[in-house]
């Protein structure tokens, strides 16, 4: 169990540095976010992906997204 969220601390740290990280006028999408994610070694589906997203208070891309 402990192992589990040691795990799930590192997806979400990653989440977050990928979303921190992305251009502004065109945000990752949950599925775009959940192969950047595979390409750092974590094997995560793009709906855990939502779930992690919305417990870190992170927007959707549709809505993160800034055309300023």
């Amino acid at each position: 169990r402990g192992l589990g969220d040691v795990y799930k601390r590192q997806v979400k740290a990653a989440l977050k540095r990928l979303v921190d990280q992305e251009p502004k006028a065109k945000p990752l999408s949950d599925a775009k976010i959940a192969s950047a994610l595979e390409q750092q070694g974590f094997s995560v589906a793009r709906r855990t992906v939502a779930k992690y997203r919305e417990a870190l208070g992170i927007a959707p891309a549709s809505e993160r997204k800034n055309l300023d």
